[in-house]
């Protein structure tokens, strides 16, 4: 297959990224992404308004003039290590647009100083804010990459053992699914942007003293019997394809309605890089697939409305 000059001329700065991961001290780093979300442009009639929900720091990113019932809750990656990037809200604004509905980005506590649970208390934290802002569970999807994919999935393991409502669908994006040491099974990987010595200094720091054979640590390790439809998209040459089919085998082991798509020469969230046809081609998928059940369980949600008599679309966002 020919490789297209875009694809080449990301591929061509990948290795400095590589480079950074580990080389650039964390705090140093952190300044660095800080000082960009500061100067960050969006489209003209972008919409990006900060908010704290119930102590948690978020972003609404949505077109001006655009439907407020449905809405997306983002949950950006970087290792549990880095928060929000500009590339993570122009995708956000990117699925919006596509979607036709607002999106939710979450920007978590980060560890090393704060480790697990703190990540996943905060994205917890952040759903139920809308279910309590008027956003029925039926009007909300989930999705999210790397670290954030993991947070998507084990937020939605946590409010389902809670027995709270669950939302319509999840996305995964290169999802992190295993942080266990299991066979150091990230040595010698290739995956042309994530390294093992990264994900090993991400896993330490997000893990603490806890177990990583904890199912809300990594979810392979969990009962996924009643998940909401999911859907995956990792790369073939990325260093988490394995911790992607994995999941989804046993999601659909569980009787989970998955569905995994793996993307030829793609490496780890290359969906960040919205000039390359394969992340618009993987965003447009996720935006269908979510839309479709979010319409899906808004039908089904008003027959219940016309069956009990609730209004269960009420939404007063911030």
């Amino acid at each position: 297959m020919t490789i297209s000059r875009m694809e080449r001329g990301i591929r061509a700065g990948l290795p400095v990224v590589r480079f950074m991961q580990t080389s650039i001290p964390l705090p140093l780093a952190r300044l660095l992404l800080k000082q960009s979300m500061a100067h960050v442009r969006l489209s003209a009639d972008a919409v990006r308004q900060t908010l704290v929900a119930d102590g948690v720091p978020c972003q609404w990113v949505f077109p001006a003039g655009g439907p407020s019932d449905q809405v997306l809750l983002y949950l950006h990656g970087g290792g549990f290590v880095f928060g929000l990037t500009p590339q993570h809200l122009r995708m956000g604004e990117y699925l919006s647009r596509r979607m036709g509905i607002r999106v939710l980005m979450v920007d978590y506590r980060l560890a090393p100083a704060c480790p697990f649970p703190a990540a996943l208390d905060d994205c917890v934290t952040a759903y139920r804010r809308l279910l309590q802002q008027g956003y029925a569970a039926p009007n909300i999807a989930v999705a999210g990459d790397s670290a954030g994919a993991n947070l998507a999935l084990t937020m939605t393991l946590s409010l389902r053992d809670s027995g709270a409502s669950l939302p319509a669908a999840a996305a995964c994006l290169s999802p992190v699914t295993d942080l266990t040491a299991r066979g150091d099974r990230w040595q010698g990987a290739q995956d042309p942007l994530l390294t093992s010595r990264a994900m090993r200094l991400y896993s330490r720091s997000y893990l603490g003293d806890a177990d990583a054979r904890d199912p809300l640590i990594s979810p392979v390790h969990a009962d996924l019997r009643g998940l909401p439809p999911l859907l995956v998209h990792v790369g073939e040459d990325e260093i988490l394809r394995d911790d992607a089919t994995r999941l989804v085998s046993l999601a659909e082991s569980a009787g989970v309605d998955a569905q995994l798509q793996v993307y030829a020469r793609m490496w780890h969230v290359w969906q960040l890089f919205l000039t390359l046809p394969q992340a618009i081609e993987s965003l447009d998928e996720i935006a269908r697939f979510l839309k479709a059940h979010l319409e899906a369980d808004t039908k089904r949600a008003q027959r219940d409305y016309s069956t009990n008599h609730k209004d269960a679309f009420s939404c007063h966002p911030e």
